[in-house]
């Protein structure tokens, strides 16, 4: 039965009757919604980057383009007749759209398809075009700006060829060389130069504006795309913050009260009328709240048992460590420094363990769970410990009758631990030349492995005792202080953390011994 306890600043019901959908003030709340959604809007403003990478690509292809003509263009010039040449020359610019310049060694013009009466190639003066291009070429230089795209240099027309840098290079070098310039009104301007057999140089020069035309294109569609998503993303951001911001402003002052620890008791409202997502999640935090007042009252008396744990060790090494000051027999002192020795393991022992255990509910809770076969994973344990060798002649043995795979799901080095606690328990409790019996089967939707020993057994009344934290009932003449007593408390809190349940009863045979069940659920 619950208990309800009023909140001191507010008396609505906790049936969540009064949770009607209005509009709500919570501007904060829709502000986060936004926020949310508008990074979806920055993946799609994304797209801004890509028409830069596409224009990019645009651009080296003619560039690529630009060089094979002008290679082209050159072998035709060299291999024409002299008084055909400029006849040709023009035909080429008209096919090509470019402008054509043959320079000789010098560097003056010989050929110039302008002067020939051609003018195919005129850049845009910017300050005679409409609004409508300054607003376009602004967008350009902005976007650039934001995407970090390299600022091409403005080009100009040069009076001597060799200060074109193609020409230079195509002289000097002989070969083809092309280059992109920005033409005023901010189009792509692409020159080419190839060397001639008589020591002169052929220029391309091409101002592609159907390239800057394409771009501006597919950014005005994908900015009326962005608009239009942006709106909508606003309007089902209101309506998504309309819906839950009541609701979540109960379950967060009931947070706020489990928070501030006012009451042992905390009644979380579980909102029984709403069966969406935020009644799944106002029963969940109640759920959690109650648990998390489990894990507490278990973590403080966890806290005091490791405190009498670690005391022991450590007054038995403080005394050690006072007789050394005051001892002059060699052979005591290395009975006390072997006390000194086996102190310390001890404690490294168990603050490793104590760790572990500390930490596994929280790292079992963030595990990514992926298919375990426990049949294949406990003979790899059993191989490896068949190569390392097993204390004491004791022997282990492996039953699997079906032969099909039992796969679980799971972390998997955690359940390595589980069957690993299992055989050292197994181990330390089995007298000399011994067996172990391992099992594993299927039944029903679970796998089953069956751990087997032939020690003393477990007594009934210390069945639940051996799984709790610091409670080990230890083998007859083993030294004291070998075992932390949390193996077999970190195999039940994985078990667990896996929805399976581990318990120890007796053998079938009813011979001594004891044996462990491990049952976990079956994939699938």
């Amino acid at each position: 039965m619950e208990r309800v306890i009023a909140s001191p600043t507010t008396d609505l019901p906790e049936d969540g009757r009064d949770l009607t959908l209005r509009w709500s003030g919570q501007i904060s709340l829709t502000r986060r919604i936004l926020a949310v959604n508008i990074i979806a809007l920055l993946m799609l403003a994304g797209g801004f980057f890509y028409l830069d990478s596409y224009r990019s690509r645009i651009v080296d292809s003619r560039v690529g383009q630009a060089e094979r003509e002008v290679r082209l263009i050159g072998e035709a010039v060299a291999s024409v007749d002299p008084a055909l040449r400029n006849a040709l020359i023009l035909r080429l610019a008209r096919d090509t759209r470019s402008r054509i310049r043959v320079y000789d060694a010098s560097g003056a013009v010989s050929v110039d398809t302008r002067q020939l009466g051609l003018r195919n190639v005129v850049l845009v003066d910017p300050d005679r075009e409409d609004v409508g291009q300054d607003i376009a070429r602004f967008l350009d230089a902005v976007i650039d700006t934001v995407v970090g795209a390299a600022r091409i240099p403005l080009f100009r027309e040069r009076a001597n060829g060799h200060d074109w840098p193609d020409v230079r290079r195509a002289h000097t070098a002989g070969t083809v060389s092309a280059s992109v310039w920005r033409a005023p009104d901010r189009t792509p301007v692409i020159t080419a130069a190839a060397p001639l057999p008589a020591g002169g140089v052929v220029m391309t020069t091409d101002n592609a504006r159907d390239i800057t035309q394409t771009v501006r294109v597919e950014r005005f569609r994908l900015g009326v795309v962005l608009l239009i998503v942006t709106l909508v993303s606003v309007l089902l951001s209101l309506f998504l913050a309309r819906t839950i911001v009541r609701p979540l402003r109960r379950l967060a002052r009931a947070a706020v009260r489990v928070r501030l620890g006012r009451a042992r008791e905390v009644v979380v409202p579980r909102l029984p009328s709403r069966r969406d997502e935020l009644g799944m999640l106002a029963r969940a935090l109640s759920d959690m709240s109650l648990a998390l007042r489990a894990r507490i009252d278990a973590t403080e008396a966890f806290a005091a048992d490791v405190t009498h744990e670690i005391k022991n060790p450590l007054a038995s090494l403080r005394s050690a460590v006072d007789g050394l000051g005051r001892v002059t027999d060699p052979a005591l002192r290395d009975q006390l420094l072997a006390i000194v020795r086996d102190d310390v393991l001890r404690l490294d022992r168990l603050i490793t363990d104590i760790s572990e255990a500390s930490r596994l509910d929280a790292q079992l809770s963030r595990a990514k769970f992926e298919p375990v076969d426990i049949v294949a994973m406990i003979v790899g344990l059993l191989d490896q410990r068949a190569a390392r060798g097993v204390e004491r002649d004791v022997r282990i043995r492996f039953d699997h009758v079906d032969a099909t795979p039992l796969v679980t799901m799971g972390e998997g080095s955690r359940l390595e631990r589980v069957f690993e606690n299992l055989i050292d328990n197994a181990i330390s409790f089995s007298p000399d030349a011994a067996l172990i019996s391992i099992a594993a089967l299927r039944e029903s939707d679970d796998l089953v492995v069956q751990v087997e020993d032939e020690g003393p057994g477990v007594p009934v009344e210390a069945r639940d005792d051996v799984f709790r934290r610091f409670q080990s009932i230890r083998p007859h003449g083993e030294t004291f202080g070998q075992h932390s007593g949390l193996g077999l408390a970190i195999a039940r809190t994985i078990v667990e953390g896996h929805q399976g349940r581990i318990t120890v009863e007796s053998r079938e045979d009813r011979l001594a011994g004891a044996r462990f069940v491990v049952r976990l659920p079956l994939a699938g």
